[in-house]
């Protein structure tokens, strides 16, 4: 699997039992407090190798940093945060690279192993199958809400920094243990963004049930107050392309919420429609408590339905 594909991770074979699955990613930051960003971010890049199905094994840091306009404690404080959501994954923080730059970046390159033969990828749902939602949505308004001071940081902190700082290891082992067709993490692209990446990965439709849909709090509050991100326009200008039908009438703040762009977001699961029931009860077991379903896939044309 290379560049070839919209997949989360690239995947290279070593042998008849291991191929080597490699991902690099980076943000800018989504808040002002160092530790909750470091953690934050390399959660997000850990995410693509669980989302193929893989273990993570090691992990390098990315770091832009203005070392003449930030004390170097904000960058030893970025680098903790990196440095134990690695640990926490099980996997080794291997060394990494630095360069001066205008505003702080962080992320990680990621190595991870699987079987060649156990690959998940965002391609092979199938009619019939049902999908579900590991996380909930909205964190995009979140972070910009609370940089124009409509919402104060600590609920922010309170309410929707931990869950984002999770990792994503947990429910992918849980759903693992079903016959899982398809993954892909929620990021940048927003929820139906994501969606149209597993319709046209398997030439079929996916039907969206807006009301099983779970929301971070205040984040429709701040799209009423007027607050936006700068990916929502792209983002639908994007989907809006490929067959999208909204049959459920939303108002304008709901419906934003469909392309407000995530990260360190939850899995989309895709899985016979039968076993769904049976790995939500896993899912909640293992603490993922905010696991829903959302939708299921038909053998109708490629695009989405909203209802």
């Amino acid at each position: 699997m290379g560049i070839e594909t919209a997949d989360d991770a690239a995947v290279y074979r070593l042998t008849d039992e291991i191929a080597m699955i490699n991902t690099v990613d980076f943000i800018t930051p989504p808040v002002d407090d160092p530790y909750w960003f470091g953690q934050i971010s390399a959660a997000n890049s850990i995410s693509d190798v669980y989302s193929m199905g893989g273990t993570p094994i090691t992990a390098l840091n990315v770091v832009m940093f203005p070392s003449k306009h930030l004390d170097m404690g904000v960058l030893k404080d970025i680098l903790k945060g990196g440095h134990d959501k690695v640990v926490e994954a099980g996997a080794c923080m291997v060394g990494g690279h630095t360069v001066d730059d205008e505003e702080p970046k962080y992320g990680l390159c990621v190595n991870g192993v699987v079987h060649p033969n156990r690959i998940i990828t965002n391609a092979g749902g199938q009619p019939g199958d049902a999908l579900i939602l590991t996380k909930p949505l909205g964190s995009g308004v979140l972070f910009n809400g609370v940089r124009s001071g409509k919402l104060p940081f600590k609920d922010l902190e309170r309410d929707t920094l931990p869950s984002l700082a999770s990792l994503n290891d947990k429910a992918m082992a849980a759903a693992l243990q079903y016959d899982l067709h398809a993954c892909t993490d929620i990021t940048g692209f927003g929820i139906l963004g994501h969606l149209l990446e597993v319709a046209h990965g398997c030439n079929a439709r996916v039907v969206l049930d807006y009301k099983k849909l779970l929301f971070y709090a205040d984040a429709l509050a701040m799209y009423k107050r007027g607050e936006t991100t700068g990916s929502n326009k792209p983002n639908r200008a994007m989907v809006q392309k490929h067959h999208l039908d909204i049959q459920v009438s939303l108002s304008s703040p709901e419906e934003e919420l469909l392309y407000d762009p995530q990260t360190s977001g939850g899995l989309l699961l895709s899985l016979p429609g039968h076993q769904a029931d049976e790995l939500l009860t896993s899912l909640a077991a293992a603490g993922v408590k905010n696991a829903v379903q959302i939708g299921t896939i038909t053998a109708d044309p490629v695009g989405i339905t909203v209802i």
